[in-house]
């Protein structure tokens, strides 16, 4: 049959709707993120083409299950936003919050593709075609509430990229595999920070790291 949308497994549209509570409107418009994804992925390297067939799961249930953790009206920082996760899936899905989000990549081709999702699906969002050390040295972007990443760098690093943005009451929200407690042990040589780990909605070996009072060790740079 032609015409016909590829496989999503068992965990599909009706399974993300049951469990993040989301609108047909919402819906609508991840729909056409997905159809985006697929399209642009034939020229720009967005995600691991297995995961194609598991957007809904993979990618859109994996960064959904920030939401909670993130006060309405936050201002949030995602950093190597890459195709868009979390970020941008955060952005869907709280712009009714008074929510405002900055996407930060500095490959020009995979910013190109996020501001095409944002204008199809009408979605607030500062998008900035840069390195997130640029972003700090230039005070492009203060007063952040919610510092995110998925699949970026190892935990030491992005606490020493996030640290600029950090003051008080920040916290910030890193989506970590099977080698968290490992990153985790290695940041603490550098730095302080309060933690709570909540287990992945979505990957059986995967975390979500909480991290408030960040703060580097004296001594350490």
């Amino acid at each position: 049959m032609t015409g016909a949308a590829p496989a999503e497994g068992a965990y599909g549209r009706e399974s993300f709707r049951s469990e993040f509570g989301v609108t047909s409107e919402q819906i609508a418009k991840l729909e056409t993120y997905a159809v985006l994804l697929r399209k642009w992925q034939k020229a720009v390297n967005l995600v691991a083409r297995d995961s194609l067939d598991a957007i809904w799961q993979r990618h859109f249930a994996d960064s959904a299950q920030l939401v909670p953790l993130i006060q309405g009206g936050s201002r949030c920082l995602d950093f190597g936003a890459g195709a868009g996760f979390p970020g941008l899936i955060v952005a869907i899905l709280t712009a009714d919050t008074g929510t405002k989000v900055h996407l930060v990549e500095s490959n020009a081709r995979k910013c190109a593709f996020l501001r095409e999702v944002a204008r199809q699906t009408g979605t607030p969002v500062e998008i900035h075609n840069a390195r997130v050390e640029e972003i700090a040295a230039r005070g492009t972007v203060t007063d952040v509430d919610v510092v995110m990443a998925r699949a970026v760098a190892p935990l030491a690093r992005l606490l020493e990229w996030s640290q600029p943005f950090f003051r008080s009451g920040t916290v910030g929200l890193f989506l970590k595999g099977r080698r968290a407690d490992e990153e985790i042990a290695e940041a603490r040589k550098a730095w302080t920070f309060e933690l709570r780990a909540h287990p992945s909605a979505t990957e059986p070996d995967g975390t979500v790291l909480e991290i408030r009072a960040l703060e580097r060790l004296e001594g350490r740079t």
